[in-house]
């Protein structure tokens, strides 16, 4: 669960870093984007500082509804009085997340290659490697394995192709007495 968690403040942190320059300078970031050096016009900054906000909002929500952080109704409840510390809402925006940062990855490897851009680069691997945490969650974060409560291991191993010689030893040895 520790990488599952780790993925949800990985994603949150990388959608609020990228909302942080649009708030804070869109103009900068217009005349970034244009091919001429001009003024930025109001709805540039609106569609900019917009873009911006829905990008935190979405980074704290990811938090929120993954149950990374644990929500209460009131301050009386505390976690022991709470029947799911998960929150119904993680696979479905652990899902949702993947995904995105799947398509922005592709989008950003495109741009890449088209203009040679070091921050589409950057972008790129960050989004793949948030990508591929997220595939790794949903595949094996999600259920709840089989845990052996004896040894702590994982039930559905086998033996295949190597033995497993000093369980063999204990099984052997358990029959015998």
């Amino acid at each position: 669960m520790e990488v599952y968690y780790g993925f949800n403040y990985a994603t949150s942190g990388w959608m609020i870093l990228q909302s942080l320059p649009l708030l804070l300078s869109p103009s900068i970031i217009v005349t970034m984007l244009s091919p001429e050096v001009r003024e930025a016009t109001p709805l540039e900054i609106y569609f900019a500082r917009s873009a911006g906000f829905t990008a935190l909002t979405l980074g704290l929500i990811t938090v929120l509804l993954t149950g990374s952080i644990p929500l209460a109704t009131s301050f009386s409840e505390t976690s022991s009085n709470l029947e799911d510390p998960t929150a119904p809402y993680a696979l479905p925006t652990l899902v949702i997340t993947t995904a995105y940062h799947a398509f922005v990855s592709f989008y950003c490897y495109t741009m890449w290659n088209e203009t040679g851009n070091f921050g589409f680069g950057i972008s790129t691997i960050v989004g793949t490697a948030l990508a591929a945490s997220g595939v790794w969650c949903v595949l094996f974060a999600t259920s709840d394995g089989r845990i052996s409560r004896k040894t702590g291991a994982d039930k559905r191993t086998s033996g295949f192709p190597f033995k497993n010689v000093e369980a063999d030893k204990r099984k052997s040895g358990k029959k015998g007495l």
